[in-house]
């Protein structure tokens, strides 16, 4: 489940260990914040009092940071690390006591899970309050509990899982998401369309449904036209996208999309496919497909027949091929 990936991504970060947490290294200073001075209970010490009640054994705050920035020391993050594995690295040293424990909720904006085997979206997650950027990219995730997501998230990413169906998903979304990553799954349209609305996603801002099995280009327009929030689009992968008016239809029926296939559309690409939205009767159920081959070797060439002698009684030898294409 993605609450057992999470800590044990936690362990693997070693929030409560050297350098970070709470130990010997530091314990004197953060003693001193909490002892009372002068009968001022819950005031603690002052910087300099800090500095007076460390013992020698104490590391200072900047020594113990430098452990996990220099990427010789063998505390630090490898160097494609998040950025918030990273932050909470540093919060563990400058302040420990806001990641002990369950207080790691109130401080966990994002969370990425990826390629661990993960399974199911279970309830445990709803714990992390502040949630905003949920990664679960690579797992093995089949379905979604949308009551098991935290309403705060905005970016939720399920990029190259086995997602199939929507319909759980689309119970009770996330209400503020921006962004829904559902490319390299298994949804085929037009069963899977219907969940790609308004009604559903109001905020939505990014949608990548690519390497799926959406078949209806005109079924698929009319349901995202109600995104109206909708600026990024990605298609590509899927079988609409070999209709040879894809990406002009698109262009034109979608006209506050920004960014189709990871291509910026431009003023000259919107005035050239200008009033084809008006024209479906263009898109047949019809594919084309080039095919480029540049060299082929150890077959023989058929138009270089060696010419028979006149009379000669040896039989005529031609060569023929066929190429079959399997989608």
């Amino acid at each position: 489940s993605v609450s057992r990936a999470f800590w044990e991504h936690l362990r693997h970060l070693g929030l409560q260990d050297f350098p970070c947490g709470l130990g010997s290294w530091n314990k004197s200073r953060f003693d001193a914040c909490t002892r009372p001075r002068k009968g001022q209970p819950g005031l603690g010490a002052d910087p300099a009092g800090q500095e007076e009640a460390m013992l020698l054994g104490d590391e200072s705050p900047e020594a113990l940071m430098e452990l996990l920035s220099d990427w010789h020391s063998p505390w630090a993050l490898p160097p494609d690390c998040s950025p918030q594995d990273q932050h909470l690295r540093e919060m563990a040293v400058l302040a420990p006591e806001l990641v002990h424990g369950s207080r790691i909720f109130q401080v966990l904006r994002s969370l990425r899970i990826v390629g661990k085997g993960v399974e199911e979206v279970d309830n445990g997650l709803l714990q992390l309050q502040q949630l905003e950027e949920l990664i679960l990219s690579a797992n093995q995730i089949s379905s979604i509990t949308s009551a098991n997501l935290p309403r705060t998230l905005k970016v939720l990413e399920l990029c190259c899982n086995a997602v199939a169906d929507l319909q759980d998903l689309c119970t009770q979304p996330p209400p503020e998401l921006q962004h829904l990553g559902l490319g390299y799954n298994r949804l085929c349209g037009p069963s899977q369309d219907k969940y790609l609305t308004a009604d559903f996603w109001p905020n939505l801002i990014s949608l990548d449904l690519s390497f799926n099995n959406f078949t209806d280009l005109l079924g698929l327009v009319s349901q995202l036209s109600s995104l109206q929030k909708l600026r990024i689009l990605v298609l590509q992968g899927n079988p609409l996208v070999l209709i040879p008016t894809y990406r002009g239809f698109l262009v034109d029926s979608l006209p506050k999309l920004s960014i189709l296939d990871d291509i910026h559309i431009g003023p000259d690409e919107r005035h050239q496919f200008h009033g084809l939205a008006r024209q479906p009767e263009l898109i047949r159920s019809e594919a084309r497909v080039v095919v480029s081959i540049g060299e082929i070797k150890g077959v023989p060439d058929p138009s270089a027949r060696q010419p028979l002698e006149v009379g000669s009684e040896a039989p005529a030898i031609t060569y023929s091929y066929c190429v079959m294409y399997k989608f």
